[in-house]
């Protein structure tokens, strides 16, 4: 994590609480820039089983209730283009996003911006890049998942003065999503699955060692240094 803490602070509308719209409830999440140099950008694939599920589930919902986004600089965004996503699993561990839908090269991407509770912060710290493809994973797999919420903005931003959020292509980094990850099962006690092997030496999950691609060549063990070839 960075030295400087940064903080997007979300106002919305509750759907969690019969949709009032009197007052607008606050919710702060952490930049993803406090774990990672870019901002991710995640595959469209996501989104389009996240709709489905949507569709074909009732514990998977979507509200327009945004009013307002605002930075870590105290800026104030125009809301349209965000999502905010609010979900709990059937561990009841909590899981929110906050993302920002843009337009690169004629293709709609979607830029994750921050995250919240701090579990999940302290997760992404650790296991960086493969906690987004796990843990997004494990939220389209409607087996896994309590309820998801996913939010839209409503009309126009409360805030009198607001400009569009753009980010330079140099601060965007792709990241892929494996679409059969939503179908495997989540691990009790874990945040999302791991499918590493385990050391034989010292029981720890063992990683790709970098320079492979993906699903070929070999594992290493990060914490006692055993290396074998995958099978």
């Amino acid at each position: 994590m960075k030295n400087q803490t940064l903080y997007w602070n979300l106002l919305t509308y509750t759907p969690w609480d019969r949709l009032q719209t009197e007052t607008l409830s606050k919710v702060r999440l952490m930049s993803i820039l406090n774990i990672f140099d870019k901002y991710p950008i995640i595959g469209s694939n996501f989104f389009t089983d996240l709709n489905i599920n949507i569709k074909e589930y009732s514990h998977y919902t979507f509200y327009k209730t945004i009013k307002r986004i605002i930075d870590p600089h105290n800026k104030d965004y125009t809301i349209q283009n965000w999502n905010f996503l609010w979900a709990q699993d059937k561990q009841r561990r909590m899981y929110q996003f906050l993302f920002q839908k843009v337009k690169k090269n004629d293709k709609i991407m979607a830029v994750l911006v921050a995250l919240a509770p701090l579990e999940l912060v302290k997760l992404f710290s650790i296991h960086k890049k493969e906690s987004i493809i796990k843990t997004l994973s494990l939220l389209n797999n409607p087996n896994n998942i309590s309820f998801l919420t996913l939010l839209y903005a409503q009309g126009k931003s409360i805030a009198e003065e607001s400009k569009d959020f753009n980010i330079a292509d140099k601060f965007l980094e792709r990241i892929r999503f494996s679409n059969f990850l939503k179908e495997q099962p989540n691990v009790k006690g874990q945040w999302f699955p791991n499918y590493a092997p385990k050391c034989p030496i010292c029981g720890s999950f063992m990683k790709e060692l970098e320079g492979y691609r993906i699903g070929f060549g070999k594992l290493i063990c990060p914490k006692c240094g055993y290396e074998k070839n995958k099978k």
